[in-house]
């Protein structure tokens, strides 16, 4: 029963995609031209598996990353370094059995190493209240809300100081070990 978090394989694209087009409004839906984009550019793409079965997935960029999302280029307008969620993903079977949860605990520790800030979005017109619990939990705040061209969908920016980067940043600089992650 224990969630395993690693990284995508190529071969679990479709099983990828299926998810997260079978996940409901709370999340954009892709085709295969984007996913294979987030697959070759994202700075961080990783699933979850339970029991040996996929459970989720979520896909994060560094501020410095060419994402062309809507909701990231609003965070890079008003903050210079930061880790971006752009979509975590849980199937329903699997939801409130901890799969967020683990996810979070494991992009927090990336990110921490490498960015002084966490940033994710909450689409608000979906019955966000759970959505932004869990965040809350976290300790992320809303700092602002974007409303998304194209699709006029109003999201909740939200976003988490990680206290553990100045010690990193003033310990190693800017060459973080060379260990696996």
């Amino acid at each position: 029963m224990s969630i395993v978090i690693r990284d995508v394989r190529e071969h679990e694209l479709d099983s990828v995609l299926a998810l997260n087009n079978n996940a409901g409004s709370a999340i954009l839906p892709l085709d295969e031209a984007r996913l294979r984009h987030f697959y070759e550019h994202a700075e961080y793409f990783r699933v979850a598996e339970r029991d040996g079965n996929l459970a989720g997935f979520l896909v994060g960029f560094g501020s410095a990353s060419r994402h062309d999302s809507s909701n990231f280029a609003w965070f890079r307008e008003r903050y210079p370094d930061f880790f971006y969620i752009d979509r975590i993903v849980v199937a329903s079977r699997r939801r409130g059995g901890g799969v967020g949860r683990a996810f979070y605990a494991d992009v927090q520790s990336y990110a921490e190493l490498r960015h002084p800030q966490l940033a994710c979005e909450v689409f608000m017109d979906h019955g966000a209240d759970a959505a932004l619990l869990f965040h809350g939990s976290f300790g992320f705040r809303e700092v602002g809300q974007n409303t998304m061209p194209g699709v006029n969908v109003r999201a909740c920016m939200l976003l988490k100081d990680m206290c553990s980067y100045e010690w990193v940043r003033e310990t190693y600089g800017d060459a973080l070990p060379a260990l696996p992650w």
